[in-house]
C-alpha cells in the first residue's frame, strides 16, 4: 500500500506543470485540465517517489518531481513494471497500460535525465481511468489485481 504525495497537470503541451492538492480525474478527461487526458493508454500518468529519488541518486542531484511531467506521485509502493493491473486511489480506479519512456524533454530539463529514467521503467506508468472519482495529497494508493 502507497500513499499519493503529488498531483500535477499542465494545461497545455510544452506548458509549465501545476501542483495541484486535490483533483478530479474522469474516463473523459482524466486529471481535470490536463492536456494529455483524453482516454487512451496515456490516460493518467504515474510515478514512483522510489524510481525518482534512484534517478535524482543516479544524477547526483536533487530535482523535483514535478520535472518528469506525470499527474500522480506515489511513494511507499513499488508500481506495477507491466499492464494491465488495477490501481485504486479513493474511489478512482487506474489500469496500467504502458511504461513512459522518458524523451528528449528530460535533458532539456536536466542534462542526463533521460538516461536516469531508462532502467526498469524508472519514467512511470500509463494509465487508464476505469473509474472516476476525486484524489487528494495522502490518499491511500492500493495494488489490486
Amino acid at each position: 500500500m502507497g500513499r499519493l504525495i503529488g498531483i500535477a497537470r499542465r494545461e497545455e503541451k510544452r506548458a509549465p506543470m501545476e501542483a495541484l492538492d486535490s483533483a478530479d480525474i474522469s474516463t473523459d478527461t482524466g486529471v481535470a485540465g490536463d492536456s494529455r487526458g483524453k482516454p487512451g493508454d496515456r490516460q493518467v500518468t504515474l510515478l514512483s517517489a522510489r524510481d525518482w529519488q534512484a534517478a535524482c541518486n543516479e544524477l547526483g542531484q536533487q530535482v523535483a518531481w514535478t520535472t518528469r511531467r506525470s499527474n500522480l506521485f506515489i511513494d511507499d509502493m513499488d508500481l506495477p513494471k507491466a499492464a494491465g493491473h488495477i490501481i485504486s486511489i479513493g474511489d478512482v480506479r487506474l489500469e496500467t497500460t504502458v511504461e513512459i519512456g522518458p524523451c528528449f524533454r528530460m535533458d532539456e530539463q536536466v542534462e542526463g535525465l533521460r538516461n536516469a529514467l531508462q532502467p526498469e521503467w524508472r519514467g512511470g506508468v500509463g494509465c487508464e481511468v476505469l473509474e472516476g472519482g476525486k484524489v487528494s495529497i495522502g490518499d491511500t494508493v492500493e495494488l489490486i489485481e
